[in-house]
Protein backbone atom coordinates (compact mmCIF):
# COMPACT_ATOMS: atom_id res chain seq x y z
CA UNK A 1 0.00 0.00 0.00
CA UNK A 2 1.45 3.22 -1.21
CA UNK A 3 1.67 6.61 0.48
CA UNK A 4 3.15 8.37 -2.03
CA UNK A 5 5.35 7.86 -5.35
CA UNK A 6 8.12 10.00 -5.88
CA UNK A 7 9.65 10.52 -9.20
CA UNK A 8 12.56 12.63 -10.99
CA UNK A 9 13.74 12.29 -14.72
CA UNK A 10 17.53 11.98 -15.72
CA UNK A 11 18.81 13.25 -18.99
CA UNK A 12 22.25 12.59 -19.78
CA UNK A 13 24.58 15.71 -20.09
CA UNK A 14 27.64 14.10 -21.77
CA UNK A 15 28.90 10.82 -21.05
CA UNK A 16 28.46 10.09 -17.55
CA UNK A 17 27.08 13.30 -16.43
CA UNK A 18 23.53 13.14 -15.77
CA UNK A 19 21.16 16.32 -15.13
CA UNK A 20 18.61 15.14 -12.56
CA UNK A 21 15.44 16.90 -12.68
CA UNK A 22 13.33 17.14 -9.77
CA UNK A 23 10.21 19.46 -10.87
CA UNK A 24 8.28 21.45 -8.41
CA UNK A 25 10.39 24.27 -8.41
CA UNK A 26 13.44 22.02 -7.02
CA UNK A 27 16.87 22.95 -9.06
CA UNK A 28 17.99 20.45 -11.06
CA UNK A 29 21.30 18.46 -9.68
CA UNK A 30 24.33 17.41 -11.91
CA UNK A 31 25.48 14.04 -10.93
CA UNK A 32 28.52 12.45 -12.62
CA UNK A 33 31.47 9.96 -11.96
CA UNK A 34 34.85 10.59 -10.65
CA UNK A 35 37.50 10.00 -13.11
CA UNK A 36 38.44 7.97 -14.73
CA UNK A 37 34.64 7.01 -16.04
CA UNK A 38 33.48 9.96 -15.49
CA UNK A 39 34.70 14.01 -14.82
CA UNK A 40 34.05 14.61 -11.47
CA UNK A 41 31.49 17.67 -12.37
CA UNK A 42 28.64 16.48 -9.43
CA UNK A 43 28.32 13.99 -7.35
CA UNK A 44 28.49 10.70 -7.66
CA UNK A 45 25.87 8.30 -7.20
CA UNK A 46 27.39 6.81 -4.07
CA UNK A 47 27.69 10.48 -2.57
CA UNK A 48 24.32 11.07 -3.57
CA UNK A 49 23.17 8.01 -1.48
CA UNK A 50 25.58 8.78 1.48
CA UNK A 51 23.77 12.35 1.39
CA UNK A 52 20.66 10.68 1.55
CA UNK A 53 21.03 8.97 3.97
CA UNK A 54 22.89 11.43 6.25
CA UNK A 55 20.24 14.05 5.40
CA UNK A 56 17.36 11.82 5.90
CA UNK A 57 19.03 10.79 9.53
CA UNK A 58 19.94 14.01 10.38
CA UNK A 59 16.27 15.21 9.73
CA UNK A 60 14.59 12.55 11.74
CA UNK A 61 16.74 13.12 14.96
CA UNK A 62 15.76 16.66 14.25
CA UNK A 63 12.00 15.92 14.60
CA UNK A 64 12.55 14.08 17.45
CA UNK A 65 13.78 16.58 19.10
CA UNK A 66 11.56 19.45 18.36
CA UNK A 67 8.62 16.72 19.24
CA UNK A 68 9.77 17.45 22.65
CA UNK A 69 10.09 21.42 22.02
CA UNK A 70 14.28 20.75 22.34
CA UNK A 71 16.42 23.06 20.19
CA UNK A 72 19.57 20.73 19.31
CA UNK A 73 20.66 23.12 16.65
CA UNK A 74 23.42 23.46 14.65
CA UNK A 75 23.24 19.87 13.52
CA UNK A 76 25.79 18.73 11.30
CA UNK A 77 26.88 15.32 10.24
CA UNK A 78 29.55 13.19 8.50
CA UNK A 79 28.63 10.46 6.20
CA UNK A 80 31.12 7.55 4.97
CA UNK A 81 30.23 5.08 2.40
CA UNK A 82 32.87 2.46 2.35
CA UNK A 83 33.14 0.94 -1.31
CA UNK A 84 34.33 -1.97 -2.31
CA UNK A 85 34.22 -5.29 -3.47
CA UNK A 86 31.47 -8.01 -2.66
CA UNK A 87 32.18 -11.78 -2.88
CA UNK A 88 31.33 -12.33 -6.88
CA UNK A 89 33.90 -9.50 -6.97
CA UNK A 90 31.70 -6.71 -7.79
CA UNK A 91 31.82 -3.23 -6.57
CA UNK A 92 29.47 -2.57 -4.22
CA UNK A 93 28.43 -0.42 -0.88
CA UNK A 94 30.01 -2.39 1.87
CA UNK A 95 28.73 -0.09 4.95
CA UNK A 96 27.46 3.06 5.86
CA UNK A 97 29.08 5.14 8.46
CA UNK A 98 26.59 8.22 9.52
CA UNK A 99 28.42 10.45 12.65
CA UNK A 100 25.22 12.81 13.75
CA UNK A 101 26.58 16.04 15.67
CA UNK A 102 24.29 18.24 17.97
CA UNK A 103 25.15 21.77 18.01
CA UNK A 104 24.64 22.02 21.73
CA UNK A 105 25.72 20.04 25.29
CA UNK A 106 23.87 16.76 25.88
CA UNK A 107 23.20 18.17 29.15
CA UNK A 108 20.81 21.21 27.70
CA UNK A 109 18.42 18.54 26.33
CA UNK A 110 15.73 16.92 27.94
CA UNK A 111 14.41 13.52 26.71
CA UNK A 112 17.36 12.87 24.91
CA UNK A 113 17.30 9.03 26.33
CA UNK A 114 14.28 8.61 24.82
CA UNK A 115 15.09 10.26 21.24
CA UNK A 116 17.93 8.13 20.60
CA UNK A 117 16.27 5.00 21.45
CA UNK A 118 13.74 5.99 18.70
CA UNK A 119 14.46 8.38 15.92
CA UNK A 120 16.24 6.23 13.71
CA UNK A 121 13.25 4.12 13.37
CA UNK A 122 11.66 6.69 12.09
CA UNK A 123 13.93 8.06 8.74
CA UNK A 124 12.39 6.66 6.13
CA UNK A 125 15.44 5.90 3.62
CA UNK A 126 18.00 5.01 5.81
CA UNK A 127 15.81 2.67 7.35
CA UNK A 128 15.01 1.69 3.36
CA UNK A 129 18.92 1.27 2.81
CA UNK A 130 19.98 -0.52 6.20
CA UNK A 131 17.66 -3.35 4.31
CA UNK A 132 20.73 -4.48 2.38
CA UNK A 133 23.56 -2.19 3.36
CA UNK A 134 24.57 -2.07 6.78
CA UNK A 135 24.28 1.23 8.25
CA UNK A 136 26.09 2.31 11.61
CA UNK A 137 24.94 5.37 13.47
CA UNK A 138 26.68 7.38 16.06
CA UNK A 139 25.40 10.47 18.19
CA UNK A 140 27.85 13.40 19.68
CA UNK A 141 27.09 16.28 21.38
CA UNK A 142 28.64 19.63 20.85
CA UNK A 143 31.35 18.78 23.53
CA UNK A 144 32.45 15.74 21.52
CA UNK A 145 30.83 13.33 23.83
CA UNK A 146 29.43 10.33 22.30
CA UNK A 147 25.87 9.72 22.94
CA UNK A 148 25.05 6.89 21.20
Amino acid sequence: MSESTVSIELRQQQDYQFQAEFGNGVAPLLADEPPPLGQGGGPSPVQLLAAAVGNCMSNSLLFALRKYKQSPEPLSSRITAEVGRNPENRVRVLGIQAELRLGVPAASLQHLDRVLASFEDYCTVTRSVAAGIPVTVSVYDSTGAQLK
